[in-house]
């Protein structure tokens, strides 16, 4: 794993979820909503985090994975 996060940004555990009532996954990145799964794709993230804590660098490589490229660049730097 430490292989994949070279530069250590994942140890500052800047992913986040959270589980809805309706069986949607909201994802946060720093704090700010960056997706929503739902359906298949809800159940398998959960699957996928069942045994993981949310801080831990395997559960913040999965949750950057699922977000994907959505940084395009043009954030501001708080």
């Amino acid at each position: 794993m430490e292989d994949i996060d070279k530069r250590g940004v994942l140890k500052e555990a800047i992913f986040d979820y959270q589980m809805t009532k309706d069986g949607k996954v909201l994802l946060f990145w720093k704090g700010k909503q960056v997706k929503i799964l739902a359906g298949k794709e809800a159940e398998k993230f959960s699957a996928r985090m069942a045994d993981l804590e949310p801080g831990s660098l395997d559960a913040q490589l999965i949750m950057a994975k699922v977000t994907g490229n959505f940084k395009r660049g043009n954030e501001r730097q708080t």
